[in-house]
């Protein structure tokens, strides 16, 4: 299989990801990358950055955003490629997402601390950085502070859905979602189906406005990317992919650039947009 020129599914420090915008878009240049998405939690604080820094070369960035719908119907991940940054149904979406991620960060930092664990908000605020302050973030802060041996332990002890100082997110419904997404110009994508185990719900969010899976994933087998690839098929959507790269080593992703995405998936999600990809309205 060739390398892959292209990863559509990148966070930044502008939510979750270690690196910035502007590293973000130095690996992808060493890396041989053409075109690339940075999605990052509930913002696009980071696109102006990396086209700043993808000026003048030869890579492509695509605005994105990922924003959750967690409730009775699961946990799904929506991507939102080539969204207007200000569209103020979008923003004040993306706003209210980031104000619950805050309350809910602070109120599992109060919850750990009733449990003997206690964490400076100041400190989980800094390793944030950025504009969304979430799970990992207070996750790490636990590992700094040496109650847990790793980053995972602190979601299994603590901090996963079911763990004693657990926060239920902000709760979007799908449609509100992906009618934010459409609303701003944007491509719908549900990411990494089969990964979550939605892909029972792709029926459903169809006629929501559902425009395309993510197909290429790191934790997608073979046999999964072949099912992905049939479910577009026979629902008419496009299939995009990525690494939902994080951090060296972190469990849901993987390096920038190492999942092969075909390049086709770019033309798709051009020829899918209400406007121009990589500048936003």
């Amino acid at each position: 299989m060739p390398p892959s020129v292209v990863d559509l599914h990148i966070h930044s420090t502008a939510s979750d990801g270690l690196l910035t915008p502007s590293e973000v878009v130095r690996v992808a240049l060493d890396r041989g990358l053409t075109t690339i998405a940075l999605a990052d939690h509930d913002t696009l604080g980071g696109v102006p950055e990396a086209l700043a820094a993808a000026s003048g070369t030869r890579l492509e960035v695509i605005p994105g955003v990922e924003i959750n719908s967690e409730g009775s119907w699961g946990d799904l991940h929506f991507l939102g490629y080539g969204v207007d940054p200000d569209h103020p149904f979008l923003k004040q979406r993306l706003e209210a997402m980031r104000e619950a991620r805050l309350g809910r960060a602070r109120q599992m930092v109060e919850r750990l601390g009733e449990l003997g664990l206690h964490l400076d908000w100041q400190e989980v605020e800094a390793l944030a950085g950025g504009e969304s302050v979430g799970r990992p973030h207070v996750a790490r802060a636990l590992y700094n502070r040496g109650y847990v041996g790793s980053i995972q332990e602190a979601f299994d002890r603590y901090i996963a859905n079911d763990g004693p100082a657990y926060v239920p997110r902000l709760r979007l419904t799908p449609a509100e979602v992906l009618e934010a997404i459409r609303r701003a110009g944007g491509v719908a994508v549900l990411a990494h189906p089969a990964h979550s185990g939605a892909t029972h719900m792709i029926p459903e969010l169809v006629p929501l406005g559902l425009q395309g899976l993510e197909v290429y994933y790191p934790h997608h087998s073979p046999r999964q990317v072949q099912m992905l690839r049939a479910m577009c098929r026979r629902y008419g959507l496009l299939a995009t992919g990525g690494s939902d790269f994080h951090a060296p080593g972190h469990e849901e992703g993987a390096p920038i650039g190492t999942v092969f995405v075909p390049l086709d998936c770019v033309a798709q999600l051009k020829q899918a947009a209400a406007g121009p990809l990589t500048t936003g309205r």
